[in-house]
């Protein structure tokens, strides 16, 4: 009934359906395996893409020849660049999806996908020969073979959904867990634990008073995610998003229902995200705090369907929607399902290799929620890199690994490497020491010869960077070489605070002053606004950014070039840590576990200090 596949990709969540894109588009025969086709690429949370270092990793995805910046930009209700008062290393997107829509995209695009088979069915375990991962066996009794098989379970492995004192077996509400692998990967020496997240109540937006809320409008100009040339909404039709408050009622009766919530009564194991907490969570911690913020989120075009982003909970039903009935703008509101928090399994990630494959099992690669991530960009980004290195790995080639410096995927990956994790791990600017390098706007400068390299963008992507960096270049020049004499810019100058020129001056030490925009100066200055008539927007932002950041710019790539001396020593894979007595015991036995391939790499490992890694670099000198 199954050919023999070069890749199989074990479920169809955000990792999964970029793993499979990944493997086809670069020639493997592939099989995406789910237990629903219906729900193929599904929100299972918030309605949203992108947002405070997720923008870039879905901008970094699109620059590789990933999916989910294009399908974004064909589903979203409304488009907002977050901290634009900040730096452009801060800037990120994020885009509100109509969440049936998005999912109707994706299976759109992965239908017309070369290479690319699916089948609905469970898999309920691995078929493992000579030390190798050779294929799946699913519910159904199918042994499927493949050259490698990319894990993205999500929180199907065992999940169980807690509501109030009610908890029951699902990987998602009305949708059955997946149970087989983790005691099998166990019986072959892997290592899991538990972790838990949540989602809040769904609500019934024709129930709730928007007057007594503010009003959260989109962007007026929509960048979108993607490079490409992709349609987006008109500004002006964009759906607002509505914020309300929480407060002492509020408060107060959500207490009512502590002694049910399984988060408090020990029934739940797993650790649940630090930076996402549950509403119950947050009025525990931070007591001192009279109200919290909520989003209030349409779901789509077509719906009335309401997120309520902020009042994520697993308490009981009456409990949520009496505490619901109490914040401004509720009082008389519906709700279509309540919160609830799911525990599930997950694998520690420094099992696993950069490649993303396991170092148990060859040919077996883990990407997704499997390896204690939390959101849909850290996964689809795992997803990417896991369908691209199990394409490499069927046909013997080097696998792709982004350094630190090359891409916020490349900090993903390496902290879970190197440093694990034990509470879902979510992406932050913060997290980043080259975030000056990585911004939203230059991953295609970044990434897209990488792509291009595997076979993954298309013509038309190659095509467009061209052009982008032929524009940057001629902008850059004109900026450099154009002068202003005083009188042609002084009354704009005044206008905006700052100091009138009393001498002629280049274009490029006026475009340093701060508050001072390069789409102003060309709306001022009619000679420049001829100059740079005809290049799009993007271009015009990212050569003015290159301007005015360039002392900063500079200044990271130079410590880029002072740390690659470890990130380019390899430390081979057979090296025996215990022949190194001058280290710690702990560092010899992390080193040992993790195995990292660089110098670098072992110095962010937990536990390892800067005289371990002078020893080190002592022996691989000898």
């Amino acid at each position: 009934m199954f050919p023999e596949y070069d890749v199989i990709v074990v479920g169809a969540g955000h990792a999964g359906c970029e793993a499979a894109a990944a493997a086809a588009n670069m020639g493997s025969r592939t099989l995406l395996l789910t237990m629903n086709m219906q729900t193929m690429a599904q929100m299972s949370c918030n309605p949203a893409m992108g947002g405070i270092a997720k923008g870039q990793i879905v901008r970094e995805i699109d620059a590789l020849g990933g999916y989910s910046g294009i399908v974004t930009d064909q589903s979203m209700i409304q488009f907002r660049m977050l901290n634009r008062s900040k730096g452009p290393a801060m800037w990120s997107p994020r885009a509100q999806s109509d969440r049936m829509l998005f999912t109707k995209k994706w299976r759109e695009m992965l239908e017309q996908t070369p290479n690319l088979d699916f089948y609905q069915d469970m898999v309920n375990g691995i078929l493992v020969k000579d030390g190798r991962c050779v294929g799946v066996k699913t519910g159904m009794g199918h042994e499927i073979r493949a050259r490698a098989v990319v894990l993205t379970n999500g929180t199907f492995l065992n999940g169980i959904i807690h509501v109030g004192e009610k908890n029951f077996q699902g990987g998602r509400m009305a949708e059955r867990a997946s149970s087989g692998i983790t005691e099998q990967l166990q019986s072959l020496g892997f290592e899991s634990d538990r972790l838990k997240t949540g989602t809040p109540p769904r609500i019934d937006g024709r129930s709730l008073d928007y007057t007594r809320m503010e009003e959260q409008p989109g962007d007026p100009e929509i960048s979108g995610f993607s490079y490409l040339d992709i349609e987006k909404i008109n500004p002006r039709q964009q759906r607002s998003c509505w914020i309300t408050y929480t407060n002492d009622q509020v408060h107060e009766t959500l207490k009512t229902g502590f002694a049910q919530s399984p988060m408090f009564a020990g029934r739940i194991d797993g650790v649940g995200p630090r930076y996402c907490p549950s509403i119950e969570d947050k009025i525990n911690r931070f007591a001192e705090r009279d109200r919290h913020q909520l989003f209030v989120e349409p779901e789509g075009w077509d719906t009335v369907e309401i997120y309520v982003n902020g009042f994520s909970t697993s308490l009981p039903e009456d409990v949520q929607f009496k505490a619901l009935r109490m914040v401004p703008g509720f009082e008389q509101c519906r709700m279509f399902r309540p919160g609830y928090a799911i525990e599930y399994d997950y694998f520690p990630p420094t099992q696993l290799d950069y490649s993303l494959e396991t170092k148990l099992l060859q040919n077996l690669f883990f990407a997704g929620q499997i390896n204690g991530t939390t959101g849909y960009e850290e996964a689809a980004c795992q997803g990417l890199m896991a369908g691209i290195n199990a394409h490499l790995k069927v046909r013997e080639l080097e696998p792709l690994v982004l350094k630190r410096s090359e891409a916020y995927i490349g900090v993903l990956v390496d902290d879970l490497i190197s440093k694990g994790t034990q509470e879902p791990y979510r992406m932050f600017t913060s997290r980043a020491e080259y975030r000056t390098l990585l911004r939203q706007d230059n991953a295609d400068l970044r990434l897209t010869a990488i792509s291009r390299r595997l076979g993954l963008a298309s013509e038309a992507r190659v095509e467009r960077l061209r052009e982008k960096e032929t524009g940057v270049a001629d902008i850059k020049l004109i900026i450099n070489e154009l002068s202003i004499e005083p009188g042609e810019l002084n009354g704009f100058l005044e206008s905006k605070s700052s100091a009138p020129l009393s001498q002629k001056q280049k274009l490029s030490q006026i475009l340093l002053r701060p508050g001072i925009s390069l789409q102003e100066l060309a709306a001022a200055l009619p000679k420049l606004g001829e100059a740079l008539r005809g290049y799009r927007p993007e271009i015009i932002e990212q050569a003015e950014v290159q301007v005015k950041y360039d002392v900063y710019i500079e200044k990271e790539r130079e410590l880029v070039g002072r740390m690659s001396q470890m990130e380019e020593l390899e430390i081979p894979f057979s090296f025996d840590y215990t022949r190194v007595k001058a280290i710690s015991t702990e560092a010899r036995e992390k080193l040992g576990r993790i195995k990292p391939r660089t110098l670098g790499q072992a110095s962010r490992i937990s536990g390892i200090n800067p005289s371990d890694v002078q020893i080190l670099m002592v022996y691989m000198g000898r």
